[in-house]
């Protein structure tokens, strides 16, 4: 791995939107309205200044994903398997060293958000994953937002196999590869970590967002 942290034209972005939805009814959560726009576009509009391009994971409505200018790539593996399937086909179709994940109901993302991971990675040569941990708010401490990643494409083969071996616990999976944890509790932060995963959720979401400047 490099030494130095990489920059935005060595990390793609991948949005993962490929999931079932369960707790919102089934609905596909990638395009349910935020102040009249698909979350999905909101978390685009956001993630696409600090990569060098941008993909999609997502296993229905192809098309509507399609809509927004991106590449839209379905899991390689059927039968919904979950984020892990999706990071793996956004890894095989990684075109640059460095993928960034962030999932499709956390659109509020920090326009920094590339940039702090990719400077927890400088002087951190065996780290192959960046994960972010915000506030723990019930429990105390810090927790792991493993859907916010920074990973190199190598890890493509050893999450092959993993998922071979029925492995599907997304952060279990990412914090046992090398890797450095980063704190995200500054200003900003929590509105991003506040996924909109179920109708409430979406509500209060509508309720504190802040339209991009």
């Amino acid at each position: 791995m490099a030494e130095r942290g990489p920059g935005p034209a060595q990390i793609t972005g991948l949005i993962l939107a490929g999931g079932e939805g369960r707790r919102m009814g089934g609905q596909d959560k990638g395009l349910l309205l935020l102040n009249d726009r698909p979350l999905a576009a909101h978390a685009l509009q956001r993630l696409a200044p600090q990569v060098s391009q941008v993909l999609i994971s997502a296993n229905r409505h192809a098309e509507a994903y399609a809509a927004l200018g991106v590449p839209v790539l379905a899991d390689s593996l059927p039968g919904f398997l979950g984020p892990l399937a999706g990071l793996l086909t956004g890894l095989q179709s990684c075109p640059t060293d460095w993928l960034l994940s962030v999932p499709c109901d956390s659109p509020a993302l920090v326009p920094d958000l590339a940039a702090r991971l990719s400077e927890a990675l400088h002087g951190q040569p065996q780290a192959r994953v960046a994960l972010v941990e915000g506030p723990d708010e019930e429990r105390g401490g810090h927790r792991l937002h493993p859907a916010f990643a920074l990973l190199h494409r190598s890890l493509a083969a050893p999450l092959a196999k993993a998922l071979a071996d029925g492995e599907r616990r997304l952060g279990q999976w990412l914090s046992s590869q090398p890797h450095v944890r980063v704190r995200f509790d500054r200003p900003g932060d929590a509105l991003m970590l506040a996924n909109a995963n179920t109708p409430e959720a979406l509500a209060l979401l509508a309720g504190r967002w802040a339209q991009p400047s």
